[in-house]
């Protein structure tokens, strides 16, 4: 029996509030990733701190693919619908459970070890729940609206992120900041209780996805999911191009747009968190109206022409957006940087961001820089058998004590540097540059949808109905695992390294390029259509 509107309307709503909940779960460990490396990840080395968080952050991406294998097996086996019921559940005992661990200073070690365990559930949780939610929209769709239909999965992702910021916001201004810095950054952990609950809810209400029934009455469903999905003819194909021409494109692209912006205007920035936050969330709200927008669109010029006009306009505007982004949240930085230029010299001079846990000797002179990095100062770097830091031409004095101390070298650093211009206070743009602010945050987020879209029902097109889950699951939460998941951690070394606040977007920038050739080269151009074994 074919769905009716009213069935659509609320398989829609079920799905996509259940992928808004999931996701916010997910997401609410970057969102608050500061209070996440204090309570967890003590040390004076702030560089190393925000570097373990997003470790911490990248293990759950890291078990994504595990998760979409298990998931993958049963949704193809038992059914979309109670697959993803299993996901959603795991998601939310996992997320509020982080609301709960002991902090580092109660119970040691154990604290980050509970941390990532907990992140692991999520992952694997997370490696069943997209594919579920898209496939299960995607069926119930006719192939000339699937592409709008399913969007709203798509929006649903950024729907998640946008919830997080949220209430994360809505605590920071009830509680008092001691209060929420003491133990309130918890309460959005622990809120994931009653998300479970209302999802949940939602999701026992909808029936079975229609093509699976029809498969299953057939006795046409997979016998091993996983293992035909690499031998059905011509999947294999189909897998590579949707990790390298799908998914690395757009998930880096997404990572880049939120977490990364995010990261940026707070951290080397030092925008106002608040501030940060409410300009973040409100360009991430408008950006959901794209992912529509381009799903409704897809239909009717087919899935690809997006996806490339997404990832070449992303290489020709990655860099200058940051930029501009960078000139309007702190233009004192790169005037300061200009007028009194940064020169560190000495013997070994160059940064090790994991020297504290491998037991390596971090270099005097990779102290001083690691330090300049924390604290969003650009500098140029000479080899000499002393160590020296000049400003503008002028000798800093260098406290032995500083080399020792952490702390005492970032106070000492940032002292000497104010006295030449430097500018270290949080910084509040005028309300001008915040709406220019979040019009590049918008930009931002249109290359995300022009490359997200319209996957869900790409990628449902892509597969044969009988390993669909699987198939899309694989190649999916391989590429949002590692290439998109990894990206926090892997930026914010290359910037460690660097000294650079912009040299981390270079990952991105490769990625997609990488990607664009492939989605040029693999996908089916032309109108929607269902999967064929000659499409």
């Amino acid at each position: 029996m074919e769905p009716t509107a009213s069935d659509i309307r609320l398989v829609i709503a079920a799905s996509s509030a259940g992928t808004i909940f999931e996701w916010y779960d997910f997401f609410i460990y970057g969102t608050l990733a500061g209070f996440i490396g204090k309570a967890f990840f003590p040390g004076d080395n702030p560089t190393l701190q925000i570097l373990l968080v997003w470790a911490g952050f990248a293990v759950g991406f890291g078990f994504r693919p595990l998760g979409a294998i298990l998931f993958g097996y049963l949704g193809d086996q038992l059914g979309r619908k109670y697959t993803f019921l299993v996901t959603v559940t795991l998601m939310g005992i996992a997320t509020a459970g982080v609301g709960f661990i002991p902090s580092a200073d109660s119970i040691g070690l154990w604290a980050p070890a509970i941390v990532i365990l907990l992140r692991i559930l999520q992952g694997l949780a997370l490696g069943g729940e997209y594919g579920g939610a898209a496939i299960y929209v995607s069926e119930h769709a006719e192939p000339n609206r699937r592409g709008y239909f399913s969007s709203y999965i798509q929006a649903s992702v950024v729907g998640g992120f946008v919830l997080s910021v949220l209430v994360v916001l809505v605590c920071q201004v009830a509680i008092p900041d001691a209060v929420f810095a003491s133990w309130g950054w918890r309460l959005p952990f622990i809120l994931s209780i009653a998300l479970l609950v209302v999802s949940l809810w939602m999701r026992l209400k909808l029936s079975e996805s229609p093509v699976f029934m029809a498969m299953k009455a057939a006795g046409m469903t997979a016998k091993n999911p996983f293992v035909e999905s690499f031998t059905y003819p011509g999947n294999k194909k189909r897998i590579f191009v949707a990790l390298f021409g799908v998914t690395g494109v757009l998930t880096t692209i997404w990572y880049t747009a939120f977490f990364s912006a995010l990261s940026f205007l707070k951290g080397p920035m030092r925008m106002d968190t608040i501030t940060t936050e409410v300009i973040i969330g409100l360009a991430a709200m408008v950006s959901m109206v794209f992912y529509i927008w381009v799903g409704k669109w897809s239909d009717t010029v087919g899935r690809k022409l997006p996806i490339i006009i997404g990832a070449a306009a992303t290489l020709v505007l990655l860099f200058p957006l940051f930029w501009g982004l960078g000139a309007l949240a702190n233009p004192g930085l790169k005037a300061s940087a200009a007028a009194a230029p940064v020169v560190v010299a000495g013997t070994a001079c160059s940064t090790d961001p994991f020297a504290d846990l491998s037991g390596r000797k971090q270099s005097d002179c990779g102290k001083v820089l690691e330090t300049l990095t924390g604290s969003g100062v650009p500098y140029t770097v000479q080899q000499q058998s002393e160590l020296a830091v000049t400003v503008g031409g002028n000798p800093i004095a260098i406290d032995p004590a500083w080399l020792a101390d952490g702390k005492a070298r970032k106070a000492g650093l940032e002292a000497a540097l104010t006295a030449h211009g430097f500018d270290f206070s949080v910084q509040k743009p005028s309300l001008a540059a915040q709406f220019g602010i979040g019009a590049l945050l918008a930009a931002l987020g249109l290359l995300s949808a022009l490359t997200y879209g319209s996957v869900a029902a790409l990628l449902t097109e892509m597969f044969p109905p009988q390993i669909r889950y699987s198939s899309m699951s694989i190649p999916y939460h391989i590429g949002a695992g590692y290439l998109g998941g990894f990206l926090p951690l892997i930026a914010s070394y290359i910037n460690a390294r660097t000294g650079d606040a912009y040299a981390g977007l270079w990952y991105t920038w490769v990625v997609v390029a990488f990607g664009l050739l492939v989605a040029i080269w693999g996908l089916k151009g032309g109108k929607p259509r269902e999967f064929s074994d000659d499409a």
